[in-house]
């Protein structure tokens, strides 16, 4: 439970970063309808998008451009999205590792470590 909440604080705590980096960011090749971070709850969702590895790579490459190769307002975005979305990436697959972890080290102890083992003293 706490990997789990400590999954939905993070991607909250980027949420929150990526509407302020990305908000006009409203078009791109990737990004669109759907896929934007013009409000909180897109962003969220976008975000828990990119967190399956869906793509994020092109949506980086949208958030990347800076003027004079794109239009302000609608395709402008800042040239920290690499670090931003390297970091997301980094941090969440690192989060859903410990989590697949926790669930195999979880079951091995319910199926496999009796109640006198040495190791379960500790």
């Amino acid at each position: 439970m706490n990997v789990f909440l400590l999954l939905l604080l993070a991607l909250f705590i980027f949420a929150i970063l990526a509407v302020f980096f990305f908000a006009e960011v409203r078009s791109g090749e990737f990004l669109g309808e759907y896929r934007n971070y013009e409000t909180f709850g897109q962003s969220f969702l976008t975000l828990f998008v990119i967190a399956t590895g869906e793509n994020w790579n092109g949506l980086m490459y949208d958030c990347l451009n800076t003027p004079p190769d794109c239009e302000p307002g609608e395709t402008c975005g800042t040239s920290l999205a690499p670090l931003f979305y390297i970091i997301f990436v980094i941090f969440i697959q690192n989060v859903m590792l410990n989590l697949f972890i926790l669930v195999i080290l979880t079951q091995f102890e319910m199926y496999y470590m009796s109640d006198d083992n040495p190791i379960k003293k500790f």
